[in-house]
């Protein structure tokens, strides 16, 4: 393997590790609004930034879905932390989205300045949530595989789930239903989403090399 090759590799494997670390810390907080009545509603992975999705807990209200694309690493070069990223969050969707010409599968998509921006305060929930968490799953040296680099709410009853493969040298996207036989499925998903004749290409969703569709499993 050439130099740049291992350079690539390796900023690939910090990059997955950087976007499942965000991804473990902010799935608590899909269950309460972020502010107001705005929820988060996914993370999206890319290789320098993590993209945020803001909107209502109700696909069919306001507010409209946003994308949030905050970068992977700070002015000095040093991986953000989930907090960080949480607070930044927590500032955005208290506020009026600016406008934007871009979107990202048929959401508004904004590039966010964080030299520019406050991180609201953790509230004191965080801190019990903390403590709960670090007695309840502790940190174990063999991480989870697949890696969940990233997860979307597609529906009331759907979910995009975002999964690094050594198979791939890009992320799978397994879409699930949340009223099948999610105990049989989550015990057979490793194997699932390795199977190649699985695979298929979405040239809608950017974040993913391939996606498998497991809705009707």
């Amino acid at each position: 393997m050439s130099e740049l090759d291992q350079r690539v590799n390796g900023s690939w494997e910090e990059a997955v590790e950087q976007q499942a670390y965000l991804t473990r810390f902010l799935l608590d907080h899909t269950l309460v609004p972020l502010a107001g009545g705005t929820f988060l509603r996914g993370v999206l992975p890319t290789r320098d930034a993590v993209r945020v999705v803001t909107g209502a807990a109700d696909a069919e209200v306001e507010p409209e879905p946003v994308v949030y694309e905050i970068p992977l690493l700070d002015d000095e070069d040093e991986p953000v932390t989930a907090p960080l990223v949480l607070g930044w969050s927590r500032t955005l969707a208290a506020g009026t989205p600016p406008g934007s010409d871009t979107s990202v599968m048929g959401m508004a998509l904004v590039r966010v300045d964080t030299d520019t921006l406050e991180p609201a305060p953790p509230p004191l929930t965080d801190q019990a949530l903390r403590v709960l968490r670090t007695l309840a799953w502790p940190f174990v040296e063999a991480p989870p595989s697949p890696a969940l680099c990233g997860f979307l709410f597609t529906g009331p009853d759907s979910l995009r789930l975002y999964l690094a493969v050594e198979e791939t040298d890009g992320l799978i996207a397994a879409d699930v239903r949340l009223t099948g036989a999610l105990t049989a499925l989550l015990a057979a998903l490793p194997s699932l989403v390795r199977e190649k004749e699985r695979w298929a290409p979405d040239t809608a969703d950017p974040h993913c090399s391939h996606t498998v569709d497991l809705t009707a499993w």
